[in-house]
């Protein structure tokens, strides 16, 4: 397919912070003979000396979903129209979303470098295979651990376990030192170096080559700035599945509050994971079941509720050996704070505080459409509570099964072996019809 020409585009052209010396021949004519410039603060102020008597400016600063409006206008009355953007348009710029709300063939775009190619440059680093990552969301403050994806640093924060080399665009909230700061809080402070760029292109321009976490984090930099990010040290490639009882810390003297790995293998099986799915896991103990869940679901997320303090505690623990950035774990009692968690994909439910049927109530009634809701019991009256609440809901195309887990795990005996018996649990398992498996289609 060839693009149609279109004999007036917007032109969306990039500008570094250089002004006039970073465009080509091509684009400074551009913008010479522009009836209409459209463009941030700075960047219309870099080149207002070059616009041509009586052309229109527009200050797309917080007026964004303007922008289309002003370049339909312009095209409409035959006037030539210019966007200002910083860098590549194209690299987590203006384009992709001018191209959204304006034809594509009524778009032309020139680029220019980006900030992060000139600050690879600087330090003589390889970008092809880096991951550009924008934190350019809205300031949540601090990274906390657990912090949920709402999180302006959220991104960065899953980044930093799928990656070896990271380019970053800051913000004025999220700054190389609060960057540096959420390294910290993840327990990657050893694993990884940073460099800083501030204003790159300008009399004042700097370069702090090779950072440690610790130092960048109590430092100030200029508010215009891009980091790097490269790992010091091999990343673990940790177990996602199955790993044993012993890998988690557990209550003692009192042992038990763990769904054991077998029952916890089958449960998150039935569960379907994807890579995006969204897991509640209610009841947490030792969290077990949901940071393998994590895990598993490297792009998705999972919530954590636990209503016992020295629970939670270890819970606590565990996320904090785990290394994960999607679990998010909360101390209280279902089914209360669960109304702002995001509908999941999946649920596990391993205790629920005497509230079962509510919260397989509310469970069935939050899953996505496909989603599965998975519960582990050891005792008969909870089991048929909630064959009982499972019954239910039969009317609404929901379709349960119950399988009896009894693994026998072998032991030493003199110099031989024998086989001792877990205790039998009951995995609980429905699932949420489509939408066209409900209609029948």
């Amino acid at each position: 397919m060839s693009l149609h020409t279109d004999p007036n585009p917007c032109l969306v052209i990039g500008v570094l912070d250089d002004g006039a010396a970073s465009l080509s021949a091509t684009a400074l004519a551009h913008v010479r003979t522009a009836d209409l410039v459209i463009g941030g603060t700075r960047a219309l102020a870099l080149l207002s000396h070059e616009f041509k008597a009586g052309a229109a400016q527009r200050d797309l600063t917080g007026q964004l979903a303007q922008v289309p409006r002003w370049a339909q206008a312009a095209r409409q009355a035959s006037q030539s129209c210019v966007v200002l953007a910083t860098g590549d348009p194209l690299c987590h710029g203006i384009a992709p979303y001018l191209a959204r709300h304006l034809c594509v063939n009524a778009l032309r775009v020139l680029p220019n470098l980006s900030t992060l190619q000139v600050a690879c440059a600087r330090l003589g680093l390889a970008w092809q295979d880096a991951r550009i990552v924008s934190v350019h969301g809205k300031d949540a403050g601090e990274w906390q651990r657990g912090s949920a994806p709402g999180h302006g640093l959220y991104a960065l924060a899953q980044a930093v376990r799928a990656h070896e080399r990271l380019l970053v665009l800051t913000s004025p909230g999220n700054t190389p030192a609060r960057i540096a700061r959420m390294l910290l809080a993840e327990g990657l402070g050893d694993d990884f170096l940073m460099a800083v760029a501030e204003n790159l292109l300008q009399p004042g321009e700097r370069v702090y080559a090779e950072l440690a976490p610790q130092e960048a984090a109590g430092m100030d930099f200029a508010p215009l700035n891009v980091v790097i990010l490269w790992r010091s040290r091999p990343a673990p490639q940790p177990v996602r599945f199955g790993l044993p009882d012993a890998a988690y810390a557990q209550r003692q003297p009192e042992k038990g509050l763990i769904t054991k790995l077998e029952a916890r293998a089958l449960s998150l099986a039935r569960m379907q994971l994807r890579a995006n799915s969204v897991v509640w896991d209610i009841g947490a103990a030792t969290g077990s079941v949901g940071l393998e869940a994590a895990r598993l679901c490297p792009q998705g997320h999972v919530w954590a509720i636990e209503k016992n303090e020295a629970d939670h505690a270890i819970a606590a623990q565990n996320h904090a050996a785990f290394g994960v950035s999607n679990y998010s774990l909360h101390r209280g009692k279902a089914p209360q704070g669960l109304e702002s968690w995001p509908d999941p994909d999946a649920v596990f439910i391993g205790g629920s505080g005497g509230e079962l049927p509510g919260l397989i109530a509310l469970a069935l009634r939050r899953l996505r459409a496909g989603g599965h809701l998975v519960m582990n019991f050891v005792t008969f009256e909870n089991l048929n509570a909630a064959c009982d609440a499972l019954k239910a809901h039969e009317a609404q195309g929901i379709e349960w099964d119950v399988t009896q887990l009894q693994a026998a795990r072998s032991r030493p005996i003199l110099d031989m072996h024998r086989l001792a018996a877990e205790n039998p649990v009951w995995v609980v398992c429905a699932g949420k019809p489509t939408s066209q498996e409900r209609s029948g289609v």
